[in-house]
């Protein structure tokens, strides 16, 4: 028997790190929150959920996930990559990222339709003025930690990515810039929970609390999660 768990790609580096203090062995699926509560709803088994605050609270309202059992595991921002080793480009200011975004060849980020960083970058994209510039350059993945591994492959020198911190730390090959300017900061707060119907209930419980525990806060903080 192993603990199922579904998650958003935020909170993979963290599970990796605690996983073999679970009294089950932990069968993870990753990936952009959107497509992760999709997996849920379709019927995909799952003892524990990790999504962001916002899909968590609506699925409790649902009655997919015990609200009882919910805890915060931290706040996530989102930040800028360049391939490791690379020059890192000024992203400070609106005016800054703009200018390095326009000079790069290449731009990866995750899925902007289902994934949360994704989908706010899009939205940087537009707020700059560039995203019809940059359409052909636009490289998007199902996610973040997929994204980042693909820019660090990329033959070309001087690509960017946008993902969540977490992910950005968790992915060999690409270095962490700086946060997104201030004006278009994303944070986001990452929650674990307990599916309705788990299978192993009571080691999912455990799992969550350890995930979200005061042990657990050196783990969450080199992950990338603040308090």
């Amino acid at each position: 028997m192993s603990l199922k768990l579904i998650s958003g790609g935020a909170a993979q580096a963290l599970v990796g790190r605690l996983q073999d203090r679970c009294a089950l062995p932990v069968e993870g699926t990753f990936g952009a929150v959107g497509a992760m509560r999709d997996k849920l709803l379709a019927g995909q088994p799952c003892d524990v959920l990790i999504l962001t605050q916002a899909l968590i609270d609506a699925l409790a309202a649902q009655g997919h996930v015990r609200r009882d059992t919910a805890a915060a595991l931290g706040v996530v921002k989102t930040g800028v990559a360049v391939k490791a080793g690379e020059a890192r480009p000024d992203v400070s200011t609106p005016d800054a990222l703009k200018a390095a975004l326009q000079r790069a060849p290449g731009i990866y980020f995750p899925d902007p339709e289902k994934a949360t960083a994704g989908i706010h970058f899009m939205k940087v994209l537009r707020a700059l003025g560039i995203d019809a510039e940059l359409r052909e350059r636009i490289r998007t993945f199902p996610n973040g930690a997929t994204a980042l591994g693909k820019m660090a492959q990329a033959p070309e020198p001087g690509v960017i990515g946008c993902t969540q911190v977490t992910e950005i730390l968790h992915v060999p090959g690409v270095e962490l810039v700086a946060l997104l300017p201030r004006q278009f900061e994303l944070a986001t707060v990452y929650t674990a929970a307990v599916c309705t119907q788990a299978q192993s209930p009571a080691a999912a419980e455990a799992f969550v609390r350890l995930l979200a525990g005061s042990e657990a806060a050196p783990d969450r903080a080199a992950c990338g999660f603040e308090a």
